[in-house]
Formats: C-alpha cells, sequence, structure tokens
C-alpha cells in the first residue's frame, strides 16, 4: 500500500517524503537511507559546484555560498597545512575576507597508510575477492565447515550484490574481510584448512 509506505518514510525523515524521495525509497531503500545520512553529515552539496565537488577548491579559488536563511558569503581557499600525526590537517580560508581555518581529517592518508592482505591464485586454500566492492554479509565464522557451492559472504558494489561461494570443501580458519570492509578485486577474503 502505497499510502502505508509514505507514512513509514515520512516516520523515518520526520517530515512528508516527495514523490521522488518515495519513489527513491521504495527502488533503492539502502542506497536512499545512505544519502539520507550523508546530507545529514554535509547537507545539501548538489549547490557545490561539479569541480569544487569533486576535487576540491584550488588556492586562491573564491566561490559564493547562500547560507540558510539566504544571505550570501564568499569563501576563499587559502592553503592547507601538513598533516599531522593524528592524520588531519588543517584547512585555511576566509568567509568574507575574515580569516578561518578548520581541522579536518585527511582521508587519501588512511587509505594509503592500509595495506590488504593479497589471495595467492595458485593456494586453493585462499578465497580472493572477484572484484572491487564492500563487504556486506559474512554468513560463516572461523570454524564452520562448508561444503563447495556454499555461500562464505556477499560483497556489495554499484548497488548490487555478488552471493562469494566456496570453490571447495573445507573448514574455515580465517576470515580476513569482515562486514563493512572495502576490498579490492583479488584481495584476500577467507582463507580455508
Amino acid at each position: 500500500d502505497l499510502d502505508a509506505d509514505r507514512s513509514k518514510l515520512a516516520g523515518l525523515l520526520g517530515r512528508d517524503p516527495t514523490d521522488n524521495e518515495l519513489a527513491g525509497c521504495l527502488m533503492y531503500p539502502k542506497v536512499f537511507m545512505d544519502f539520507e545520512k550523508h546530507l545529514e553529515t554535509y547537507g545539501d552539496v548538489s549547490v557545490l559546484p561539479t569541480s569544487v565537488f569533486f576535487y576540491g577548491m584550488r588556492p586562491g579559488e573564491e566561490m559564493t555560498v547562500t547560507m540558510p536563511g539566504g544571505y550570501q558569503v564568499v569563501v576563499r581557499y587559502l592553503t592547507a597545512a601538513d598533516a599531522n600525526a593524528e592524520g588531519t590537517r588543517r584547512l585555511f580560508f576566509e568567509i568574507n575576507g575574515q580569516p578561518s581555518s578548520v581541522r579536518v581529517p585527511d582521508r587519501s592518508l588512511a587509505s594509503a597508510d592500509r595495506v590488504r592482505e593479497r589471495a595467492d591464485d595458485s593456494n586453493p586454500r585462499h578465497v580472493a575477492a572477484p572484484m572491487p566492492g564492500l563487504i556486506a554479509m559474512v554468513k560463516v565464522s572461523v570454524g564452520t565447515t562448508v561444503k563447495q557451492g556454499d555461500t562464505l559472504m556477499t560483497i556489495e558494489a554499484m548497488k548490487m550484490e555478488t552471493a562469494i561461494t566456496a570453490e571447495r570443501d573445507g573448514k574455515v580458519a580465517r576470515i580476513v574481510a569482515p562486514v563493512g570492509s572495502q576490498v579490492d578485486a583479488k584481495d584476500l577474503l577467507i582463507e580455508l584448512e
């Protein structure tokens, strides 16, 4: 019942959803709710110029931002400090000519430091990721006995989930990629005994 779905979504959002929001939630509920969390955290980023959204501002670049209430401010990006030991940087900018700064996490450092274990193609005990994605579900635990064809976990990529199955009988010795892990193709997911 569409009215029941609309009421349920209104309860989740705390307001009446638009027809487009209802359709989006019905077709892609997880993606829709992830986007709503993104909006809560970052606000409406659709107002940013495309280059700023994807690449950030270059030193000296300015943009005008309309704030809640309708007034506009001019933001001019100046520079970024080097990353500190905690993996954050201080960004320096001006708002309507007044100096300001903010400390932000440097996500590029976190991804560069993290090294994932790779599967060995010649080792039949290794279960490798067939593609890049996010581990959505792990259906086994260490010590679980599996048969060829049993689903071990699912990987989510481009809004689709793919089952990772055992290619042989065995027992789970190690789970290398738990739920929520971002993996690349050929990363080691599970090792069997």
